[in-house]
């Protein structure tokens, strides 16, 4: 490998908008995130909806569906 061309990796706090905070590696000493492993509906299995302007509802209106909300 050549010299001098690699990052140097640090450890970095990782901190959520939900209060999660974890360590890792990265170039950077501190990174803040709006969504994590811990919060993520993937993750945790519990579904969310960011409605934004009635967006949501608008659609559940125009296919006959009952609104979901969370």
């Amino acid at each position: 490998m050549k010299p001098n061309i690699h990052p140097n990796y640090i450890d970095c706090k990782v901190s959520c908008a939900c209060g999660n905070k974890f360590a890792t590696l990265s170039t950077r000493p501190e990174i803040r995130t709006d969504i994590c492993s811990e919060c993520h509906p993937y993750f945790t299995g519990a579904q969310k909806f960011v409605d934004t302007a009635g967006r949501v509802d608008k659609f559940m209106k125009r296919y006959n569906r009952i609104s979901v909300k969370s």
